[in-house]
């Protein structure tokens, strides 16, 4: 069983052996009347889930249960550290889920799942250094490592927050971050400060954009720009042989891919160019990583 807890809803499935989904549920997360979602709420909602899909599952054995939350998580200590969309600071999970269900349970964090069912199932298969960067709300890094995943007890990989050199405030309290121009919630606020335009996402800067919008490529020229920058000093740290790149900015090749392409080609130097590829698990990769992480607690 895969559970992908968000700070909106969480997603479970009834994964197959060869990670195919059985059967599956989407569901609000359960928050209190201040709006947070306590640890033990969510535990409890968790194990309803896990009734549910066990009784889905038509007689087949049921073998563990893996679970993913956002935010810093030290799934080693099974801690979740810090997570902004749960309203969480050192809430023992793993511990809680543990109590709760009779199955081993695969505690761990949502991106780095993401990018372990990539590197297996999808978009990276067959390469050893591996980073899958989704672009959203902010922006992170999944890393392997000569095939193995670098956490460092859930501090690993916050490249949204690498300095390049903007000036702008970030949110956590620093100034220059590169997801305040780069990510997609970044892109949105940037084109309503510069035309006046409030608009819902950033896909509606890239339809603009198309439409010969030049406030809004722009806009996303900055983008290409904070990302080339950001994926430059990754390449120049671990030098991954692919960068997965997920979230919706990605469909848009003329704007987005093919520039951060051609930005990295032209300012490497020594270092190994990496191949950029999209990803292939879109939404439901947090939740088929869960499942593996679930398979590997066997």
């Amino acid at each position: 069983m895969a559970l992908d807890v968000g700070g909106t809803e969480i997603k479970a499935a009834l994964l197959g052996a060869g990670a195919e989904v059985l059967a599956g549920e989407r569901v609000p997360t359960r928050r209190g009347a201040h709006g947070t979602a306590t640890g033990d709420s969510v535990a409890d909602q968790v194990v309803e889930l896990v009734r549910r899909l066990r009784a889905a599952a038509d007689g087949a054995e049921v073998v563990a249960v893996g679970v993913v939350v956002p935010g810093i998580v030290d799934d080693v200590a099974g801690i979740a550290r810090y997570s902004a969309n749960l309203g969480w600071r050192d809430v023992p999970f793993g511990r809680l889920l543990g109590e709760r269900i009779d199955l081993p349970v695969a505690f761990g964090h949502d991106v780095s799942a993401s990018g372990i069912a990539e590197w297996r199932l999808g978009a990276a298969r067959g390469f050893r250094d591996v980073a899958m960067v989704p672009v959203g709300t902010g922006i992170a890094a999944a890393l392997l490592l000569d095939g193995r995943p670098y956490r460092a007890g859930g501090l690993a990989g916050e490249l949204g927050h690498v300095d390049i050199g903007h000036g702008l405030p970030c949110a956590c309290g620093a100034s220059g971050c590169l997801e305040v121009t780069a990510s997609a919630s970044g892109v949105a606020r940037r084109y309503a400060e510069r035309t006046g335009i409030a608009v819902p996402g950033a896909a509606e800067v890239v339809r603009a954009a198309r439409q010969g919008d030049e406030d809004a490529a722009a806009v996303l020229g900055d983008a290409v720009d904070g990302l080339g920058r950001g994926l430059r000093i990754l390449t120049t740290l671990l030098a991954p042989e692919v960068i997965v790149l997920g979230g919706g900015l990605f469909g848009a090749r003329e704007f987005i891919l093919d520039p951060l392409r051609s930005w990295l080609a032209g300012r490497l130097t020594f270092q190994r160019l990496p191949e950029l590829r999209v990803a292939e698990l879109g939404a439901e990769a947090g939740c088929l990583g869960a499942g593996l992480l679930a398979w590997d607690a066997t």
